[in-house]
């Protein structure tokens, strides 16, 4: 599901939901049409390079990494793409991708070993969309946590919990753009306690895809290092 903008490895459904800052390319057609419901505004070339070094998996053993990245995906850009996922017809705002553990320079473990995934996929429907995703995320990032299935989701909720959304991004909303240093002073203004550089903005094409959110292993919000946040002048926001 995202390149990370690293190299798409994790995928929201078995098929596929797509946090990356590089979005799956839109027809000349359906860009258009979406633009012509958008306020105007200069755009600027998306950084298309990747956001994270790449993995290294040569040395990822459970529960060595430095700090945990809480990624929210915008689910109504990934909507725009895949309009028959299950989590669509809710029309939700953000959604929980993944809790995914981060090294300083910028790598990540990933597949760090066999261990047993939830008993129960479905009991995690309000934290993730569909138990797919959950499965993934287990496999993917969770065995690198240290950490039980069940304790390791048991804390992905926790992360989600303390992470309040603006109200711009609640309810029904309108398309319009937004530089991405305002939406994270909005991220911040409301998350008393976390620090600016708690948080980094995910975009492909231009567009809103995801907010991470960083926390050491005791769930303290730090500083996301190694992670780079969206460099587009602004970003457009897919509406619910």
């Amino acid at each position: 599901m995202k390149p990370r903008l690293l190299t798409c490895s994790c995928v929201l459904t078995v098929a596929a939901f797509s946090g990356c800052n590089s979005a799956p390319s839109r027809s000349a057609s359906t860009e258009s049409a979406r633009a012509q419901s958008l306020p105007a505004q200069p755009v600027a070339q998306d950084d298309a390079r990747p956001r994270r070094h790449s993995n290294n998996s040569t040395s990822a053993r459970p529960g060595e990494f430095a700090f945990y990245l809480l990624n929210l995906s915008w689910s109504p850009e990934f909507c725009f793409h895949h309009a028959d996922n299950p989590q669509c017809a809710a029309h939700p705002g953000f959604v929980v991708h993944g809790l995914w553990p981060q090294n300083d320079d910028g790598t990540y473990p990933e597949h760090c070993s066999d261990a047993p995934g939830p008993g129960d996929a479905n009991s995690y429907a309000d934290l993730q969309p569909t138990a797919s995703l959950v499965e993934h995320e287990w496999q993917a990032h969770g065995t690198c946590s240290g950490l039980s299935a069940e304790a390791y989701f048991a804390l992905t909720r926790r992360a989600r919990a303390k992470v309040r959304i603006p109200a711009a991004f609640s309810g029904s909303t309108q398309p319009r753009s937004e530089k991405p240093e305002a939406i994270l002073d909005q991220f911040t203004q409301i998350n008393a306690g976390f620090p600016r550089e708690s948080f980094v903005l995910s975009c492909g094409n231009n567009y809103l895809t995801a907010i991470e959110a960083c926390f050491d292993k005791k769930l303290n919000p730090v500083a996301c290092e190694g992670v780079r946040s969206c460099r587009a002048d602004s970003v457009r926001i897919t509406p619910r």
